[in-house]
Order: C-alpha cells, then sequence, then structure tokens
C-alpha cells in the first residue's frame, strides 16, 4: 500500500516549482473581475505591474497588489531575489466556494443569489539576459 514513499516524496520535491509566489484565498469578488485585473499585469516587470495597479480603477485592483507586494516580499525575503529584476511569471485568479443566498420575490417565491469567491495567485520569477 504504501511503497517507495521516501522515494516519491523526494520525486515531489524535485518537480515543485521554486519560484516565489503568493496566494489570496476567499476573496470576496467574482474570479472573472480578478481575471480582468490579471490580465493586465501578466509577464510585466515588478514595478511596472505595481504601478499599473496603483493608477487603475478596478474593485480587484487594491487585493491583487496586495498579493503582488505579498509575492515580492516573500522573494526578497526567502530567496534572496532582489525586487527590481521580477516580473509576473504567472497569475491566475481560482474559483473558491459560492455563498448560496436567498432574496424574496412576489408569491412567494424566492431567488437564488450565487456569491462568488476567488483565490487569488501571483507567481513572480527573474529576468534572465
Amino acid at each position: 500500500m504504501a511503497t517507495r514513499m521516501r522515494e516519491k516524496t523526494e520525486a515531489r520535491k524535485m518537480s515543485r516549482d521554486n519560484r516565489p509566489y503568493a496566494t489570496a484565498s476567499y476573496v470576496r469578488m467574482s474570479p472573472s473581475k480578478a481575471a480582468r485585473v490579471l490580465d493586465l499585469i501578466r509577464d510585466k516587470s515588478y514595478t511596472e505591474a505595481k504601478a499599473i495597479l496603483s493608477t487603475i480603477n478596478f474593485a480587484a485592483a487594491p487585493v491583487v497588489l496586495k498579493v503582488l507586494n505579498s509575492a515580492a516580499a516573500n522573494a526578497e525575503h526567502n530567496k534572496g531575489l532582489d525586487k527590481d529584476t521580477l516580473f509576473v511569471a504567472k497569475c491566475f485568479a481560482n474559483e473558491g466556494p459560492i455563498l448560496k443566498r436567498m432574496m424574496e420575490r412576489a408569491k412567494g417565491r424566492g431567488d437564488r443569489i450565487l456569491k462568488r469567491t476567488t483565490h487569488i495567485t501571483v507567481v513572480l520569477d527573474t529576468k534572465t539576459k
């Protein structure tokens, strides 16, 4: 049943992505709204992405900026990388659990309201020259 557990663990460690990243989970926003902002900063340098997020007027921009700053801090503190050499390698918004609510309608009926949540992930990498 549990054969070669140490070898499997080592193989998982070797194949894991070691780039610095940050995740914001259970953000009360639809994934499509967050994805619209993430599309603007994908493949941009850290400083350029930070400037874009601080100037645009979307509801998801402050949340994505917080995740971006967290990923840069993780890169600087955990990996010893310089913030000036970082760029946004991957960023995506996965769907989280949906809060289901009801709104009363006429004649005893009810409409379902879906309050969506999202998990926002930003992966950084260094520029190679």
